[in-house]
């Protein structure tokens, strides 16, 4: 009997659950551990962890929201409303946390507070350094199981499904941070400098500037619209031209309308002595057929067209 309910949710979406709960006590810490010793560097990664926190329940959200069903004004459905929620969410780690991480390390270089004692710092860093090292390792875990043999950038570049590599490159950004934060309260104290728990603080604000800048990039491809992966594509090719009624496959042009979802729009040049009474039989079992070669293919749209009247493909990689 098929999961079902609070704990099927929670099993789909382990790596953004994960996520969330250690960043929501990672930031209570955080801030407590800024309030005790007034670190810069430690208020900085409390904010972070806010963010990363508003994050995952933006991503839940977007999952959620996601899973609509198509009606008659997205007759594709709603699953790229996840990709509009990863785009915010990269949006919202360059301006919040990026944003206040160096405003706040920028006021912390000019008027640096008197030094504390750092041992609440050390407390704090390495047990959000272990949490974080648990998140950040069920991320890496679940992504690798779903990249097979491709290689961690081209997986992060070729993935439909946001949350996974969001919550991949929050953690890695995180661990920076914290080692960051570490070195920034440790130097202050050893060199007797309360500035450069600031420059700290600077330096974990570009990091996350630069992580939001690879996830934006990533979430307005799909945003556009991305096609399937190439192996997909030409699969349906193959089972296409495998007819014998077809004469040839003009072009295979897909759209992901969400993770798990393709559109298919086909263009294949019909063999002339064909009655279009047979055609359309043919054509709804070639559909279940690619349907179930391909069981992420939603919606398909195959037309029968003259070689010489079809469209040219827009590029290589649309064959």
């Amino acid at each position: 009997m098929p999961d079902t309910g609070l704990t099927a949710r929670i099993r789909e979406n382990l790596v953004l659950y994960g996520a969330l709960a250690a960043n929501l006590g990672i930031a209570v810490a955080k801030f407590v551990a800024a309030g005790i010793t007034g670190s810069s560097s430690m208020l900085t990664e409390g904010v972070h962890s806010v963010v990363d926190s508003g994050n995952q329940i933006l991503l839940l959200y977007g999952q959620k929201r996601a899973k609509r069903l198509p009606d008659a004004i997205h007759p594709f459905g709603y699953g790229r409303e996840l990709y509009f929620w990863a785009f915010v969410v990269a949006i919202l780690i360059f301006a919040l946390g990026a944003g206040i991480s160096i405003y706040e390390g920028w006021l912390h270089v000019q008027t640096p507070e008197p030094l504390r004692d750092p041992t609440v710092n050390y407390i704090v860093l390495a047990i959000a350094f272990a949490l974080e090292g648990a998140s950040w390792t069920i991320a890496v875990r679940e992504f690798s199981r779903a990249k097979g043999d491709s290689g961690w950038w081209q997986a992060i570049h070729e993935s439909k499904d946001p949350a996974g590599f969001i919550v991949l490159f929050e953690d890695s950004a995180a661990l920076a941070g914290l080692v960051i934060a570490g070195l920034g309260v440790w130097l202050s104290h050893a060199l007797d400098d309360p500035r450069i728990d600031g420059v700290a603080s600077i330096l974990i604000g570009m990091v996350l500037g630069l992580v939001a800048i690879l996830l934006a990039r990533e979430a307005k491809g799909l945003l556009i619209g991305e096609r399937a992966d190439p192996k997909v594509v030409e699969t349906i090719r193959t089972i296409v031209a495998s007819r014998p009624w077809i004469t040839r496959v003009n072009h295979v042009r897909t759209i992901h309308t969400a993770p798990d979802s393709i559109f298919a729009a086909i263009s294949a040049d019909f063999d002339d002595s064909l009655p279009m009474g047979v055609a359309e039989t043919m054509i709804e079992v070639l559909e279940d057929d690619l349907r179930r070669a391909v069981p992420s293919l939603s919606s398909i749209y195959i037309r029968p067209e003259k070689h010489e009247n079809a469209a040219p493909p827009v590029s290589p990689a649309a064959l």
